[in-house]
């Protein structure tokens, strides 16, 4: 058993495949990574006008995020519309039915930049943690 098997196992994905089930496009990214960045990611497509679902789940496939999967998604903007960061509005739909437009509040804007700011540090510093000793980072 390699080490990477051993990790699959350990956190549950038996092989790399397994994380397509989690929304992710295969070999892309640990759905526990994923699931850490995703709500600042979510607020961040939103964070040129209003949109849908959909349309959002386009936008972080094509940002590198992977495939979301709409029963991952549509709760976390559940919770940002409880939380008062975005506000939801019914549209036309194209050809269809009705589409709910989410669109970013003024409370959603400030804690999008304050977050935002906040999750470069924190990147910055677990890259320096995990760069071999005596290699500095950029």
């Amino acid at each position: 058993m390699t080490c990477l098997s051993s990790v699959l196992d350990y956190i549950g994905m038996s092989d790399p495949s397994d994380a397509s089930d989690a929304g992710l496009p295969e070999s892309q990214w640990p759905s526990d990574w994923l699931r850490a960045a995703l709500g600042l990611a979510a607020l961040k497509a939103l964070s040129a006008g209003p949109s849908y679902g959909y349309a959002m789940i386009g936008e972080l496939a094509d940002a590198g995020l992977g495939q979301v999967k709409g029963g991952t998604l549509y709760p976390l903007l559940n919770r940002f519309e409880k939380a008062g960061l975005i506000a939801t509005e019914w549209g036309p739909g194209d050809g269809g039915p009705g589409r709910k437009y989410f669109s970013l509040t003024a409370a959603g804007r400030s804690f999008l930049k304050e977050q935002s700011r906040d999750w470069a540090r924190f990147a910055a510093t677990v890259t320096d943690y995990l760069a071999p000793e005596g290699t500095l980072q950029p």
